[in-house]
């Protein structure tokens, strides 16, 4: 009697197991190859006005890359404590997004160019549990929806309407955040996204440990299982490719900041910030090309 116990509560378990698995197969999303990103070269960046982020420009046609940094950030948004600009993004009917944070204080904010020229901003009232940090926005490629990353060890990234692209915002209104991007495993430190696709993304992370993903300051890809709709969360699995170029002619830390993917050409680009003095001298735009 008491192994035909021990055997059924075996059959009992195996097919316990048999079902979570299942669930566990069926909530995660769909697999996708990971890429080879190849290193073409690179270019100087400068510390005061290359070294937070950067956007590829479609509208105007012809119009010069977008980059943020200390010295980019006007007097006006300063003085307002705003004192922090992430990785820019912009959508491709022409809207220019910059996020940026306080050092303390209850919001975040996106400050907006439009096609025309005309500058606006929108704050988002912080959330619980939200953090206080703003380091990057990504704009998905059919322009209503927009993610936005926190710093530190997440397993989320947030969903925004597109201020100044989506109609139900307004910056006489508080930006809401209207979903999650649930991942499957936890980043640090993510400094930038941007779209490759409708649903998959490459990032750069400062990680500086190297725990996660037995890499320090990794290039990501995040897949999703659906496109960002504003209404309902999606999963994101994600991808170490390789490590970031660490290079310089000084020793010591480096900082993965913010990227860009043009579609138009399919380079990818990343900035490397150089240790110590050589900040100065030999911090990098790295360029790839999908192989």
């Amino acid at each position: 009697m008491a192994l035909r116990a021990r055997q059924r509560c075996h059959a009992v378990l195996t097919g316990l197991v048999a079902l979570a698995t299942t669930a566990v197969l069926a909530a995660a999303p769909p697999a996708a190859a990971a890429d080879t990103w190849t290193e073409v070269g690179s270019d100087r960046a400068d510390p005061l006005t290359e070294s937070q982020g950067l956007t590829s420009v479609e509208v105007p046609a012809g119009g010069a890359n977008r980059y943020t940094g200390i010295g980019t950030i006007p007097a006006s948004v300063s003085s307002r404590g705003w004192n922090h600009v992430g990785d820019p993004d912009a959508s491709y009917d022409g809207h220019y997004i910059e996020p940026y944070q306080a050092d303390s204080g209850t919001a975040k904010m996106f400050r907006v160019q439009a096609p025309g020229g005309a500058w606006s901003e929108y704050v988002h009232t912080l959330g619980g549990g939200e953090a206080l940090n703003n380091s990057w926005v990504a704009v998905a490629p059919a322009g209503q929806w927009m993610l936005a990353g926190e710093y530190g060890t997440m397993s989320r990234l947030l969903v925004f309407p597109t201020p100044g692209v989506n109609t139900s915002t307004s910056p006489s209104a508080n930006l809401p955040r209207v979903s999650t991007v649930n991942l499957d495993h936890a980043v640090r430190d993510v400094q930038g996204c941007d779209f490759v696709t409708a649903t998959q993304l490459l990032c750069s992370s400062d990680d500086p440990a190297g725990t996660l993903f037995g890499i320090t300051k990794p290039l990501l890809q995040i897949d999703l299982s659906a496109a960002p709709n504003g209404t309902s969360d999606v999963t994101g699995h994600v991808t170490a490719l390789r490590q970031l170029p660490l290079r310089s002619g000084c020793s010591g830390t480096f900082e993965a900041e913010g990227i860009d993917y043009d579609r138009r050409s399919g380079t990818l680009r990343v900035i490397v910030v150089s240790p110590g003095f050589c900040v100065l001298t030999d911090s990098k735009t790295y360029r790839f090309t999908k192989s």
